[in-house]
């Protein structure tokens, strides 16, 4: 039987009875109720749910956006509830990548600068990561819209950016939040074949929020679904 540590180098996130409490008396709302899950390194793993189920804060949690109320929550070989603010930051800029509906992007800032930005916090040199980013904007189909900036592109495209500027520092966890919600039928096939590509070539985890039981069922190895901040069913 293999040792605790053998078990965590196989798991790329654990969170145990996970709660998230926003506001308070009259105000309080749980938005998570005591979420444990595990997810394998490798793994693909998509959640499902209605608006105000509780996967977008779950996604949160685990990106380091935001800090549970109460429960455990390791990602990435890191404990994040014992993680500083600095430590945390870099934690979001080298662990993880994140990629989002509304793509997050800097609007003054041009495509190559917004791939940059998570490089920035990862301290890596001007030279690097200006590099780093080309190469990251090439594959993704933009080699020749690196200077635009995000009103000058589509929303495939800009969607694209996103994918790149997740993608840049190479994360071992890749979560993404309903990142095809806004793209037509067409779009969205390439930017999720993007994210497949990466999940593969470097064996990395994936968290899928979607409203798509298509996508969900052909993208990723096993569903979770939630209910009112409750795990409700999981399925593979």
């Amino acid at each position: 039987m293999g040792s605790d540590r053998d078990e965590d180098d196989e798991v790329a996130i654990r969170a145990v009875e996970l709660r998230k409490v926003y506001g308070a008396r009259d105000a309080r709302v749980e938005a998570l109720r005591g979420v444990s899950i595990e997810v394998k390194n490798g793994e693909r793993l998509a959640l499902l749910g209605k608006s105000g189920s509780g996967k977008s804060t779950l996604l949160n949690l685990l990106g380091g956006l935001d800090r549970p109320s109460s429960g455990r929550l390791r990602v990435g070989g890191r404990d994040l509830d014992r993680l500083s603010g600095r430590e945390m930051a870099r934690f979001r800029s080298t662990t993880v990548g994140m990629i989002f509906q509304s793509f997050n992007l800097i609007p003054s800032r041009s495509a190559t600068e917004n791939v940059e930005l998570p490089m920035i916090f990862a301290g890596r040199s001007p030279r690097d990561r200006r590099a780093v980013a080309r190469e990251a904007l090439e594959s993704v189909g933009l080699g020749e819209r690196m200077e635009h900036r995000p009103d000058q592109l589509s929303g495939g495209e800009s969607q694209r950016v996103a994918v790149a500027r997740a993608l840049a520092n190479r994360p071992r966890v890749l979560l993404a939040d309903e990142p095809t919600g806004n793209l037509d039928s067409q779009t969205a096939r390439q930017v999720m074949a993007l994210i497949l590509d990466h999940v593969r070539e470097h064996a990395a985890t994936l968290v899928l929020v979607t409203h798509d039981e298509e996508l969900a069922a052909t993208c990723t190895d096993r569903v979770v679904r939630l209910v009112d901040g409750r795990i409700a069913a999981e399925s593979t």
